[in-house]
């Protein structure tokens, strides 16, 4: 049987026909019909027996490639490239930084998708360009794309979209998008969206832990203005509602300097993990007892921060990551807003 005859094309389904070309030859290899190093038909003669568009073929034969499914021998033509793997899913994973938690997320995500899948991580550095790049290049390549949405101004200020990023992701495929960390409203529900909502999620938090943070006199937070990974303003406008609502003495500070006044009866919501060693070590010369004299609360929790008893305000990432790829494995859609809650230990 010729090669071109094992292609099945439905000329009424919604799927693009580059993409039934794919999947159809991803098929033929995962039941036995194409084996590693057979020749396939060159782009014209595909494109004349099957009656469909030399683009069409090209462009179906350029995702095979990024695969590593099929490859090209200049003057030779095209040969199977690959078998194993083939039938699983392919994941592209994008996120803004490289973190603890984010690993975090990416871990449990990885676990939950299990090994039916293969998982290819990107950061991207909250860089709007570098980001584009890496979409761009890998547009056609998988069959899921699980993004988180963080990037930064000129001025070093965090903000959740762009207009470029915006008309990309407007570009993909709906069914294929999983947006993580961020939610974005234009999105509505039709994509899988797991996240935080940063300014009602700090609020929420404080306010569960309201019976422990009455006993400061004042709150201060940490908060960066300028940032290489700029942190959402949400988060500040979260902190500073629940500061009026409950009448707390409170200020914004952008950072912890070795001569900044700590007095006895302050709170401080520290969200950088540099500040926080900095601001403990000044406690400890000045001879306070964290929880006792002064407070502290960490944004975001680590393993570290519970070995040495330091309290915070933290979303699940354990659930995001294993939400999202269950998610993915069950093909729901719409969005699942993480817990996020205040953990409360000695340092409070």
């Amino acid at each position: 049987m010729e090669i071109t005859e094992l292609i099945k094309i439905d000329e009424y389904s919604r799927e693009s026909k580059y993409e039934q070309i794919v999947k159809s030859i991803i098929h033929n290899i995962s039941v036995g019909n194409l084996v590693i190093d057979q020749k396939i038909p060159s782009i014209n003669s595909f494109s004349e027996n099957l009656f469909v568009s030399r683009d069409t073929v090209e462009k179906a034969y350029n995702i095979l490639k990024k695969r590593n499914i099929i490859s090209s021998i200049r003057g030779k033509g095209f040969y199977i490239a690959r078998t194993e793997l083939i039938s699983k899913v392919n994941i592209l994973f994008l996120i803004n930084k490289l973190s603890a938690y984010k690993m975090k997320i990416y871990n449990a995500f990885a676990d939950s998708i299990g090994e039916n899948a293969v998982t290819d991580l990107h950061i991207y550095n909250s860089d709007e360009k570098l980001f584009l790049n890496l979409l761009d290049k890998h547009k056609l390549s998988y069959d899921y794309y699980v993004i988180m949405p963080h990037f930064k101004t000129e001025s070093l200020e965090h903000t959740s979209m762009t207009p470029k990023v915006s008309q990309a992701l407007k570009k993909m495929p709906e069914n294929k998008l999983i947006l993580m960390d961020n939610a974005l409203e234009a999105n509505q529900n039709q994509i899988i969206t797991v996240y935080q909502d940063f300014e009602k999620d700090i609020y929420g938090a404080l306010s569960e832990g309201l019976h422990i943070l009455s006993k400061y006199k004042k709150i201060i937070l940490v908060y960066p203005q300028e940032s290489i990974y700029p942190y959402p303003r949400r988060i500040f406008h979260g902190f500073g509602k629940f500061c009026d609502t409950y009448k707390f003495d409170f200020e914004v500070i952008d950072k912890v300097s070795d001569d900044m006044a700590i007095n006895k009866g302050d709170l401080f919501i520290i969200i950088e993990e540099s500040e926080l060693v900095t601001f403990v070590e000044q406690a400890r010369e000045k001879e306070f007892k964290l929880g006792e004299d002064i407070g502290v609360i960490s944004y975001n929790d680590t393993p570290l921060k519970n070995l040495f008893g330091i309290s915070v305000v933290s979303t699940d990432f354990n659930i995001m990551g294993d939400m999202a790829a269950k998610m993915i494995l069950n093909k729901e859609k719409g969005k699942y807003k993480v817990p996020f809650n205040f953990i409360h230990r000695a340092s409070a």
